[in-house]
């Protein structure tokens, strides 16, 4: 018997873990821990595709592979190209999934540079457009657009700590201190690079008070409460939760565990 996953087997598995046509699911991937795919890992975007079916998407978050340290400097300011969501590539430190399911054929993206996410299937340019250029982790974002459209979260292998949506319930949640971030990145407006600031919740360090992997104690508190499913896919241990129900829990975790207070309303 083979030892690698093919693409029915795969999907095999992304049925028994829960995942069914129609779903929205966006997908933290550790490629490396499925092991072996037969015609290698485009079988996990055709199996995921196969399971969701024409109506359901997939998506990914992308991020933006530009370094501060290059955007900051001035001497390189104008040698930079501007984000272009067709081309510029998906940020390294996610690993390889985002940038396979960005440009696997048919796929959109959103318009935020660093918080760009990837989509594919029915409803992938819905997911994507319109992404708010500030505050991007927020209620308009693919995000946001997951949680209306009870979508659900696939951590295929991936650290639980890092699950973007979880920056949506940091956005939504109502505590004291949230950092703001500022910056600047070149963008194209009528064919033109323009440098644009961009504001939004930092989300490079958890909210003050929190440990580094605190993302991953929410995960395990939430699945510990009888809701989302464990399951092995490949031979990745994976989780699936569904987006609208973690978030609400997130978002009372958050202000249980930091206080709310109300003037640390988000932004909109």
């Amino acid at each position: 018997m083979s030892e690698r996953a093919t693409r029915s087997s795969l999907a095999t598995d992304l049925r028994a873990i829960g995942l069914a046509p129609g779903d929205a699911v966006l997908v933290h991937a550790a490629l490396r821990r499925l092991g072996p795919i037969a015609g290698g890992p485009d079988g996990i975007v055709d199996a995921l595709v196969d399971v969701t079916g024409p109506a359901g998407t997939v998506l990914a978050y992308c991020d933006w592979q530009m370094l501060d340290e290059e955007r900051d400097d001035p001497a390189l300011r104008h040698h930079l190209p501007p984000f272009d969501p067709q081309r510029s590539r998906a940020t390294r430190d996610n690993g390889f999934w985002p940038e396979l399911l960005r440009t696997t054929p048919g796929a959109r993206r959103s318009g935020n540079p660093g918080a760009s996410f990837a989509a594919l299937g029915g409803r992938a340019e819905w997911f994507t457009a319109d992404h708010a250029l500030d505050y991007g982790y927020g209620p308009r974002s693919p995000l946001g657009r997951l949680v209306e459209a009870r979508g659900k979260v696939l951590m295929l292998g991936a650290p639980l700590d890092t699950m973007t949506l979880l920056h949506h319930a940091e956005h939504l949640a109502d505590i004291p201190g949230k950092r703001i971030r500022r910056h600047e990145a070149p963008i194209r407006v009528d064919g033109e690079t323009v440098w644009r600031s961009f504001e939004e919740f930092d989300t490079s360090d958890p909210p003050d008070g929190l440990a580094d992997d605190y993302m991953a104690e929410v995960v395990e508190a939430f699945l510990a409460t009888g809701q989302g499913r464990r399951g092995v896919i490949g031979r990745a241990g994976s989780v699936l939760v569904e987006a609208a129900p973690i978030v609400a829990f997130a978002i009372d975790w958050l202000e249980h565990r930091l206080g709310r207070t109300a003037s640390a309303r988000p932004a909109p």
